[in-house]
């Protein structure tokens, strides 16, 4: 039996061939794994858990139906879909998760988390971050006609496609001290996140021993799909078909 890992699809009805890949992916691949974990930013931005779009229904009856399969799927939100709450996790059975979470992986300690916290040099991102997770924001905003979310969510996209096209490369990467602090902190020589888009395996070289970081891909071209199992790990790309 396999864990898979996936994050950053941005889920759009805007972008079909990323959505037939995810679909494909749940019914043929999810459905044999002992779990799923999806680490942020599966929608390009979620409104708020009254969408009841064709769109965001048919994502949510694809995890309520593997989650009824007997299929465990479980959620850290990411900095596009911050805004997933109780009532989509009673709606298709998926367990919301903390920003930073301990799993045991086949006797592996692993911290799982979005990654966006990890990029402390890009300070107005984490202003701006401060500022939406704000309890009294977030519950003023949840009572907000869904009309009115519409255009507020409209405008802090615009303003995040200006404000990415201003930053380097370096500034919307993880911050490395960041890093070995966040895996320190919790005493696991693997970490596990999504976020920057730059799929890959990182070996650090601490004082103590060698630690892991798989980095997630996104699905903007390919869907991207971590493998891991008793035996190991194995980070995979899916061809949109």
């Amino acid at each position: 039996m396999t864990t898979l890992f996936i994050s950053d699809l941005h889920l759009s009805p805007n972008t079909p061939e990323t959505t037939d890949c995810f679909i494909k992916f749940m019914h043929n691949e999810a459905t044999q794994a002992e779990a799923l974990y999806v680490l942020g930013d599966l929608f390009e931005f979620w409104i708020g858990d009254d969408d009841n779009s064709e769109f965001a229904t048919k994502i949510k009856l694809e995890f309520k139906h593997l989650v009824a399969s007997g299929i465990p799927c479980f959620f850290i939100r990411g900095n596009r879909d911050f805004l997933v709450g109780k009532r989509f996790s009673k709606q298709t059975g998926v367990q919301l998760l903390e920003q930073e979470t301990i799993i045991d992986l086949y006797g592996k300690k692993a911290v799982i988390l979005h990654g966006d916290t990890l990029c402390t040099r890009d300070v107005s991102y984490l202003e701006y971050r401060k500022k939406v997770h704000l309890p009294w924001l977030q519950w003023l905003y949840n009572r907000t006609p869904f009309f009115i979310k519409k255009k507020i969510v409209s405008k802090i996209q615009s303003d995040i496609k200006q404000d990415k096209n201003t930053k380097s490369l370096e500034i919307m990467d993880v911050t490395p001290s960041e890093v070995e602090s966040v895996m320190e902190k919790h005493n696991v020589d693997l970490m596990i996140h999504g976020h920057t888009h730059r799929p890959n395996i990182h070996r650090i070289n601490s004082t103590k021993e060698e630690k892991t970081r798989i980095v997630l891909g996104d699905w903007y071209t390919q869907g991207s799909v971590l493998v891991y199992d008793k035996n190991g790990y194995d980070l995979q790309t899916r061809p949109f078909i």
